[in-house]
Formats: structure tokens, sequence, C-alpha cells
């Protein structure tokens, strides 16, 4: 399946350095060409001498014992695919920020085809606001796929967020991203992210928890497959395709039904506010003499039920469904009175999925209640299954 592909792995100082050993395994089992890349700190965890031997080929780690004329992190720059894992703090922040002070980091500054990167660190690093920063600024780029860490019990005796990625799962996203089609190709798509953000006074808002990675996740898919995106999103974020920042639900109608006009198709992830407050106070509410607060709020356009107002027969619209019960039920419910081709639901009472949540696991429901179950995955694995589903085997 990957014969002829060139790829590269980088190693740096983490105890799960131990499991790229089967990844590597496993890529050579599909006649990858496998090179690696040690920083000084991963040769605590693991031995030259076993990359080696499961890679045939030369383990790299200084920067300078070329004895090509060309520097080597230029050299290896060249390869297909590069695979961190696992990512430290320190190399996340390093690649995040230009630093180039190992082999691995200037091959990564130097590298323009694909990076997956796969963290792994003490859940109260992974949790940083700092570390959290670097890892968005990663997810910004264009070529880089960062396949977050899973939660469970780890080296340092913690028990949270902070596994690296399983060797499978890395060695599936690989392939995806090395064999992966164009199917997208001439779509116009457009795609939704985020919860609004409804004004109460130049302070204040009601909102929701949405964070908007399932929309981004299914945004970045879209692109990689070749289609135009349109993401029309409730905060600003970096992207290689057009974005759009609409805050409020109104907002969002408003840029929706402008974009909607030329795409074939809307994605509608995002989670607009179903109310709102009848007045804005142009003036800070002050919490001072007075014990409460009443506010009246009025209903908010329903941006789906506006759109199949004016959608043609060629185009089609997603909807998404966040249920804490009835989940079925109430996402038939739906896709029927808001004409949609395709309805994505998923159950919000389960903590380990959806809101701010790195995992997904939803049920793709169609126009003629036919429903596929997607099992519990990254959503950045989930937004490649929902556009497969939708525009490859509908």
């Amino acid at each position: 399946m990957l014969k002829n592909k060139k790829i590269l792995i980088g190693i740096t100082g983490g105890i799960a350095a131990y499991k790229v050993c089967s990844l590597i395994r496993e890529l050579k089992k599909l006649n990858a060409d496998v090179k690696t890349i040690l920083t000084p700190n991963a040769k605590n965890f693991v031995t030259e001498t076993t990359l080696m031997t499961l890679s045939q080929n030369p383990v790299y780690s200084d920067e300078f014992s070329s004895q090509n004329w060309r520097p080597e992190h230029i050299s290896l720059s060249e390869a297909d695919l590069f695979i961190i894992a696992p990512a430290s703090a320190n190399t996340t922040g390093k690649i995040a920020n230009g630093i180039c002070d190992n082999l691995l980091t200037s091959t990564a500054a130097a590298f323009s085809n694909p990076i997956i990167i796969a963290p792994a660190m003490n859940c109260n690093m992974w949790n940083n606001p700092l570390i959290q920063k670097n890892i968005e600024t990663l997810k910004s780029q264009n070529n880089i796929t960062v396949i977050p860490p899973s939660s469970g019990y780890l080296a340092c005796g913690y028990d949270g967020d902070g596994r690296m990625a399983e060797p499978e799962d890395i060695k599936n996203t690989a392939i995806s991203i090395l064999t992966e089609d164009k199917f997208l190709n001439g779509k116009k798509i457009i795609i939704t992210a985020g919860g609004t953000k409804e004004q109460i006074d130049p302070v204040r808002y009601i909102g929701n928890h949405s964070s908007g990675k399932m929309g981004m996740a299914i945004a970045d898919a879209a692109c990689r497959h070749g289609a135009e995106v349109t993401l029309i999103a409730t905060y600003e974020t970096k992207k290689p395709y057009k974005t759009i920042v609409a805050t409020s639900t109104q907002d969002m109608l408003s840029e929706v039904k402008q974009a909607f006009i030329n795409a074939d198709a809307l994605i509608m992830a995002a989670a607009p506010a179903d109310f709102r407050a009848e007045q804005i106070n142009e003036q800070k509410i002050k919490k001072e003499n007075t014990d409460g607060l009443t506010l009246k709020l009025i209903k908010n356009p329903d941006i789906l039920q506006e759109i199949s107002n004016i959608k043609k027969n060629n185009q089609l619209v997603i909807g998404f469904c966040a249920e804490s019960e009835n989940l079925v039920e109430n996402a038939k419910k739906k896709i029927n009175s808001k004409n949609l081709d395709f309805i994505v639901a998923n159950d919000i009472s389960s903590k380990e999925i959806g809101f701010n949540s790195d995992f997904n696991e939803v049920k793709i429901i169609d126009k003629s209640n036919n429903i596929k179950f997607l099992q519990k995955d990254t959503k950045i694995n989930i937004a490649e299954k929902i556009l497969e589903e939708i525009f490859k085997n509908a």
C-alpha cells in the first residue's frame, strides 16, 4: 500500500518512544521506506541499533554529521511524510515557534510535505494553557495533523490525558494522508463551527459549550480532499482556506445565506443559540443596587430552516444534532422538518465525547432514515468518515 513512499519518523525524549518500534514494523510491512531521527534525549528511551534494525536504514541524530554537501535536515525533508511520535512538550513548543536547535526541529522547519504530530506528556503538561496554545498553532498549519493523546494511566503515575495515540491510529492516519484521493475536487463546501454568542451587554453574552473542534476537523479534511472550503466560525482562526467570523446566530445566518448561493453543500456543525436577549444594554450591567437580574429572551432564527427555503435540488444540506436523550428520535424529527439530506447526531450526555473533547461518536442518518454508526474515534478520523459517507458512499 505504501510502496515507494518515504516516511521519516522523529522520536523525542519520552517513555512512549518504545511504541514507535511497532509503528516502524507496521509501516515496513506496507513497503514504506522508513528513516528515523532521534533527539538527544530520545536516546535515553530507545537505541539506535533497534531503530536501524527495524527500519533497515541509518538512524539520524547529529545535525552536522553528514558527509554530503547538502545539509542533513534538507535532504531528510524530502520525504513524503514526517511523523513525530512521541512529540514532547518541549519539541512541540519548538516547532510551533520555529526554533531549530537540533536535527529534528530543523527538519520540521524545512518540511513542506504533510507532518503528523502525536503528542505524549504528563496530563498537567498537556492541559497547560501555554502548551495548548502551541498545539493550536500547529493545528493551524495546512500541512500538520495533530493526533491528540488519549486518556488513561500514565507512566508518571497520573491518570488523565497524555498517552500517545496508539501506533495503529498513527499508521491509519499516515495511510489516509499518503493515499488520499481528491474526491471533493470541484466542490464548494460551506462548514460552520463553534457556539454562537448572544450579547447581553458589552461584556456578557449567552453561549454554549461547543468548542468548534468537530467543524474545524471537517473543514480541514474537506480541504485536504480538494474542496473549495468556506469556514464560518464563531471565533478567529488561521486556516489555508477562506474563513469568516460570525459571532451571533443572526450574523451566522447572514453569512451562510450569502455563501450558500453558489455552494454545493452546507455542513452545519456549529451550535447556534436558540434564543437571544430582546434588548442589548449599551453599558455594562452593574450588580450594585440589585439582588437579581431578569432577561427577556426572544427566539433566534433557525438557520437550517431558513436554508431549506432557498435550497436547490443540486445542493446538499447536512445538519448536526447534539442531544442528551432520545438521540435518534430527535434527529429524525429534525431531518424531516428542516429538509436535510443528512443529519449527524451525537450524544452530549457522555463526557468522553462531544463538547470540548478531541473525540466523538456519531450516528449519520439520511432522509430515508438509514443509520450509519461511527464508533468513538478522534474528531479528525470522524471528520474523514463523515465526508466519505456523505460524498463517496451516498
